[in-house]
């Protein structure tokens, strides 16, 4: 039987890939045809994304890959929110906005000004972040909308440009804030409440399921695979039981739990849980934490400075400082647009009459410790929230690379971790892809059977750091939110 090849392109907010999976005698083998970054570009003072760049260079890499042999299918996941607004024939009316463009600074308050938060939790379940697409939306009142033929998230905008027809797929769609999680449709009430308040009709087109192919790019099917990010690395977590945990681990950290129904309730919208939707009717119940961008953006930093900024030796000389000794909270704005990353945190050190790290590598175990007290918060109270009891935690993503991170995670929750596969997101995107086109024929337990047999995983247990739960509580006592 000849080697089925798909090829997942898979974007991220720093660099996009295609890569090919091929399947052999039950394994995944996983290849990068092409890389290319994706960074935003700055127009009339804003951030946007350079989508056509983006298309020549996903075309390219197409091309590189099927010039290795026939691809039996192609799918493409991106972060989430951010979208694309196209005219009568599908002309692109403007470069996307990207998410961390600074327009939607106070749109949240704003927009539950006039429709209630509990109202719109309760539709969609989600957790309040200044970039979800619903505050893209109300900041975007002043531009003319009659002209807007269609909108598409940038999954299937990519896709679409591909040959895969006007949709929208499902799991990008639950982090709008336009998507009653519940029933799984548009939300009505919201969507006529942008009509009527702001005057937006963003007129996204039908929702599909992940695994559903919606058209075929050079005769190769196009598969509307779980075009968000996460959900397609989620998928491929090599979970052999459902009592887990898992930290999608990147640009940023989504820690969280799976689950089969949302949990919407006064005290998950309190503590700003989000519930987006998986592979297989699957709910993701999580919080998005500032993640690793927060290192990446100091290393930029110190890179123009001229000072060290390898992260294998970042990351030597943090692991032989003392922990705990200056923890921020991960999850302030503040961390969320570029910037002088290294003098933010020394700021919010001297707020909370901490020791300020004086150097690379004492920034570096500050963000690592304050990301580990992350984790152990969220996870705890995921648990909590949903009546849940994680036995273990899946660390999947470019992030379960990071050594010390992964130990700290360990020592900070008390639970054993597994690290892999790196390639999580790209993983899943062809798994889900296989099953949609026949190569595959089994439930998402069985996609994960695959992702364990095709990954080499590491095993992390508490108790190798000299690190107390005392010195976890009083670190966490710190934080000011």
């Amino acid at each position: 039987m000849m080697t089925q090849r798909f090829a997942a392109v898979d974007l991220g907010a720093g660099s996009g890939r295609v890569i090919v999976g091929s399947l052999d005698a039950g394994r995944w083998e996983l290849a990068e045809a092409h890389r290319f970054p994706t960074p935003a570009v700055t127009v009339d003072g804003h951030l946007h994304w350079d989508v056509t760049a983006l298309l020549a260079e996903i075309s390219a890499g197409l091309r590189r890959a099927a010039a290795g042999g026939p691809l039996a299918g192609v799918g493409v996941d991106t972060w989430g929110v951010d979208y694309g607004r196209l005219a009568e024939g599908g002309k692109l009316l403007e470069l996307p906005y990207a998410y961390r463009d600074g327009r939607t600074e106070g749109a949240p308050e704003a927009f539950f000004g006039a429709f209630p938060a509990e109202r719109w939790y309760a539709e969609t379940g989600l957790q309040v972040l200044p970039f979800n697409t619903i505050f893209q939306l109300a900041s975007a009142a002043g531009d003319d909308w009659s002209g807007v033929e269609t909108s598409l998230f940038l999954p299937d905008l990519l896709a679409y440009w591909l040959g895969g027809g006007r949709h929208t797929e499902l799991t990008i769609a639950s982090t709008s804030g336009l998507l009653d999680v519940t029933r799984r449709t548009w939300s009505e009430p919201i969507l006529a409440h942008l009509r009527e308040r702001y005057g937006v009709d963003p007129r996204f087109p039908p929702l599909v399921a992940p695994g559903t192919v919606v058209g075929d790019w050079e005769g190769t099917p196009v598969v509307a695979v779980a075009a968000h990010d996460t959900a397609s690395a989620v998928a491929a977590v090599p979970a052999a039981s459902g009592d887990f945990a898992y930290i999608s681990s990147g640009t940023w950290s989504l820690v969280g739990l799976e689950l089969d129904q949302p949990v919407i309730t006064a005290e998950s919208r309190a503590a700003n849980f989000t519930n987006e939707l998986g592979v297989d009717g699957t709910v993701r119940f999580l919080r998005n934490v500032m993640g690793l961008w927060v290192l990446a953006e100091c290393r930029r930093v110190w890179a123009e400075q001229g000072l060290g900024a390898d992260l294998g030796a970042l990351l030597r000389e943090a692991a032989v400082l003392p922990g705990l000794v200056t923890v921020v909270d991960m999850e302030d704005e503040r961390l969320l647009p570029p910037g002088d990353m290294p003098g933010r945190i020394a700021g919010m050190a001297r707020e909370t009459g901490q020791p300020v790290p004086v150097d690379p590598p004492g920034v570096t175990r500050c963000i690592l410790d304050s990301l580990a007290l992350d984790y152990r918060r969220v996870i705890r109270l995921a648990g909590k929230l949903s009546g849940s009891a994680p036995g273990v935690i899946h660390i999947v993503g470019g992030g379960c690379q990071n050594r010390l991170l992964n130990q700290l995670t360990a020592e900070a929750t008390g639970l054993p971790v597994i690290a892999g596969p790196a390639e999580a997101t790209a993983l899943g995107n062809v798994l889900v892809q296989a099953r949609a086109v026949g190569a595959l024929s089994t439930d998402l337990a069985g996609l994960r059977e695959y992702a364990r047999a095709s990954s080499e995983l590491t095993r992390y247990v508490p108790g190798h750091l000299p690190l107390s739960e005392n010195q976890w509580l009083e670190a966490a006592a710190r934080i000011v939110r």
